[in-house]
C-alpha cells in the first residue's frame, strides 16, 4: 500500500538530524575477491531469537549490488579514532581499502576492522524493499568486543561524540 507523505524529503532529512545514530562501516567480499564497503549509520538489531541484525543500504550507492548480494557481510561499531576511516569510506570515487587499516575476519578473506568498538560477522538472509533503501538482513554468525573507548556517533549530520552527563555533543569535522 502506497501512502502519500505529508511531508517533503527535506523537511523529513532535516528532522531525522536530530536522532542520534551509531556509525558503522559494513564491508564484504565478493566472489571475485574485491572487498567492497560504506559508512553506514542505518544498522539496528532486528531480532534476539534468532540473531539477526538489519543494515539499510542506498540503492544508488556504489556499494549497493556488491552488499546486497553477497553471502556473508561484517558490521564494524566505530570508535572516535576511526573517524578519519569513516569519512573514506563515505567517499565516492575513492579506494576505500587503500589506508591498510582493516584486517581480516580470521579463517575467512572478509575485510573488518580489528579495533572496532564491536564487529558482527552475518551470513545475508535476503534483503527487504523498503522506499529508496534495501534493508540487508544479517543472520549473526560471530561477534567481536572491545571494551572501553568512546563511540562515534552520527548527530545533525557530522560527527558527533557522546558527553557523559549533558547528551550528545557535536564535534568539528
Amino acid at each position: 500500500m502506497q501512502v502519500e507523505s505529508l511531508i517533503d524529503a527535506g523537511a523529513f532529512r532535516q528532522a531525522m538530524a536530530e536522532l542520534v545514530a551509531p556509525l558503522t562501516i559494513v564491508t564484504t567480499v565478493d566472489e571475485n575477491g574485491r572487498r567492497w564497503g560504506f559508512t553506514a549509520s542505518s544498522v539496528t538489531s532486528g531480532s534476539l531469537e534468532p540473531p539477526l541484525l538489519l543494515v539499510g543500504v542506498d540503492r544508488r550507492s556504489s556499494c549497493h549490488e556488491a552488499i546486497t548480494s553477497c553471502r556473508e557481510f561484517v558490521v564494524n561499531v566505530l570508535g572516535e579514532q576511526h573517524r578519519d576511516l569513516a569519512r573514506t569510506f563515505a567517499t565516492h570515487g575513492v579506494d576505500r581499502f587503500a589506508g591498510g587499516e582493516l584486517g581480516f575476519w580470521p579463517d575467512s578473506d572478509l575485510p573488518c576492522l580489528l579495533d572496532a568498538k564491536a564487529a558482527f560477522r552475518c551470513v545475508s538472509s535476503g534483503t527487504l524493499a523498503v522506499g529508496d533503501h534495501d534493508l540487508l538482513v544479517g543472520s549473526m554468525v560471530a561477534t567481536r568486543l572491545n571494551v572501553g573507548g568512546t563511540p562515534l556517533l552520527w548527530y545533525q549530520r557530522d560527527f558527533a561524540l557522546p558527553a557523559r552527563e549533558a547528551g550528545v555533543v557535536r564535534e568539528p569535522v
